[in-house]
């Protein structure tokens, strides 16, 4: 097993990792940037490192800094949790070629499905249902007009190398098609650094449903669990809960075998998340998110499996421990993302200090933090501080729960 790990992240999930390793006998070492040197996950590892500036791009996106401390605190591994660099196949890149496991999937996967078009076209090889749409890049306005139009309206415009709802906008007629291709094609170049685009049909009362995988690399992959993540603000998850309250054996076999057949598709190993929509009987392929998910959580109190562990044990070579047909789900859970935000001023993000703080507990009751009274919340980073989590015996009592565990949260 790995002696020492090394976490490119923050937060509550750098501190969930950091959980799993310490039940494995595995040192840890964090990396923090300016702004987070009081932070709960600097405390928490056995090592941490300052790598500069509260800007990201100056601390936790700097590969080669990271990479640095990585070698010189003899770190074997790297976490990189999600978001920042997670799904960057070229940080995956330089993990492998300077001997160290990048612990997730290979740097060739990530680029693969980084691209949504890219990602569309394979599936599709796949045998996996995909949204109805067009899956090239769109450089022309007339071009796109034509396809929009045989497509049929209502329409969705996305980055195709989006994420966290970002760079995607609904379409409902020929009129505001030109101004809002531009519109995207200008936040994909400001966010992604890439403005391709491309069209799908937008499909009406979706709901957003994800697979849980785990691949180890003996050829073995199996669906854990699947989640709803339906409840979403601008296109960004609020809750999840798991399983899907839609969900039967049959519905879930087919989309878990479809989530299957995507992942060994491309090779996949590690665990990840085959996004789809689903709507009025059918579903469609949305995307792979090449991480540990934000919502890992409610699928390991339904399953009792630990995600981030198995993460780990796949990556120094390990067997998956069961099969599909070992995999049981309990129960119902809940996730509610915890937010520093202003619900008087658009729910805007509002940073600044804890001067109070009571995390709830009782039977069923889960907390992922990463903050304590008297922190600082730094304005930097993602306003998600917290997710609370619960589980009851079906979904009526995991709501319950959820509102007791609520009503007692004080912060």
């Amino acid at each position: 097993m790995f002696n020492k790990v090394l976490i490119a992240n923050r937060g509550e999930i750098a501190i969930r990792i950091m959980r799993a390793c310490r039940e494995l006998g595995i040192s840890t070492v964090a990396v923090y940037s300016e702004a987070d040197q009081n932070a709960l996950f600097a405390k928490y590892a056995d090592e941490a490192y300052l790598i500069g500036p509260a800007p990201s791009s100056q601390s936790y996106l700097k590969m080669d800094t990271i990479l640095e401390v990585a070698k010189e605190s003899g770190a074997e591994a790297i976490h990189p949790g999600y978001g920042f660099l997670s799904e960057n196949p070229v940080f995956a890149k330089k993990c492998e070629e300077a001997g160290i496991t990048f612990i997730g999937p290979s740097s060739e996967v990530i680029e693969k499905m980084g691209s949504k078009i890219a990602a569309r076209a394979l599936m599709i090889e796949a045998g996996v249902p995909v949204v109805p749409g067009y899956d090239k890049a769109i450089d022309d306005v007339d071009e796109a007009l034509d396809i929009a139009d045989s497509i049929g309206y209502p329409v969705m415009i996305k980055a195709s190398a989006g994420g966290g709802g970002i760079g995607m906008k609904i379409v409902r007629s020929r009129d505001e098609f030109a101004s809002s291709l531009e519109s995207i094609q200008s936040v994909a170049q400001s966010a992604f650094g890439d403005p391709t685009v491309f069209v799908e049909k937008y499909v009406e009362e979706p709901r957003h449903i994800e697979f849980q995988i785990l691949a180890d690399s003996y050829g073995n992959t199996v669906y854990v669990s699947d989640r709803e993540c339906s409840i979403q603000r601008r296109h960004q998850k609020l809750m999840e809960e798991a399983p899907s309250p839609i969900m039967t054996p049959e519905l879930r076999k087919e989309m878990g075998d479809a989530a299957v057949k995507a992942a060994e598709s491309i090779g996949y190993e590690n665990a990840g998340t085959v996004e789809f929509l689903y709507s009025k009987g059918d579903f469609y392929f949305l995307e792979v998110n090449t991480r540990l998910q934000v919502e890992h959580g409610i699928t390991e109190l339904v399953t009792g499996i630990d995600l981030a562990k198995q993460q780990i044990l796949i990556a120094w070579g390990e067997k998956l421990p069961f099969k599909q047909e070992d995999i049981k789900i309990q129960g119902h859970a809940i996730e509610c993302r915890i937010n520093a935000e202003d619900p008087l001023n658009d729910f805007a993000p509002s940073p600044g200090k804890i001067r109070g703080y009571r995390s709830p507990g009782g039977p069923g009751v889960r907390m992922d933090s990463g903050v304590y009274m008297g922190y600082s919340i730094p304005p930097y980073y993602d306003s998600m501080v917290a997710k609370l989590s619960t589980w009851g015996s079906d979904r009526e009592e995991a709501i319950n729960r959820m509102k007791r565990a609520l009503y007692e949260f004080v912060i």
